[in-house]
């Protein structure tokens, strides 16, 4: 259950964080939760070719040198690193994003990633799993495009909470 709601968690927090802060409801998503879940499942098995690599291989030989949460957090900065380019590509998911915005997020998501991973006794199954839950409900309230510039602090209200509550 972890692995699939975490991160819906965390962006309906941020819901309700902005409704406080500004008054009003952020935008929400219009894809009903079964649509969701059925993404979910189907897309669990692409994940793998990242989660192999990340908490299968590059984790635990970090860990071993630095320690588990040492660890996340320096295979947090690769894997966001890892996605840069996608800052610089018009259509992306990530085109009109901040990328230091981004950082922030995917460092503090890497954390509750090894956590998991950890747990599990190394299971990969899982960690596709809310590698592919986070994708899929990162809509449930959109961090709309709002920079110019990949590098640019200037980003939606959002967009900062949503890192701040990572």
């Amino acid at each position: 259950m972890f692995a699939v709601a975490y991160f819906a968690e965390v962006k309906l927090t941020v819901a309700l964080l902005y409704r406080v802060a500004t008054g009003a409801w952020p935008a929400f998503g219009h894809i009903p939760v079964y649509l969701l879940m059925i993404a979910i499942v189907v897309s669990t098995p692409v994940q793998a070719g990242e989660e192999i690599g990340w908490r299968g291989y590059a984790l635990p030989r970090l860990a071993r040198h630095l320690g588990l949460a040492p660890a996340s957090l320096l295979l947090g900065v690769i894997w966001a690193s890892w996605h840069l380019p996608f800052f610089f590509i018009p259509g992306s998911d990530n085109s009109g994003q901040s990328f230091p915005v981004y950082l922030l997020a995917v460092t503090a998501l890497s954390i509750p990633m090894a956590w998991l991973y950890w747990r599990t006794n190394g299971s990969l199954l899982l960690t596709m799993l809310m590698h592919s839950a986070i994708n899929n409900t990162a809509g449930i309230v959109a961090s709309s495009a709002s920079t110019t510039s990949p590098f640019s602090l200037r980003t939606s209200l959002v967009a900062w909470l949503t890192a701040a509550v990572l």
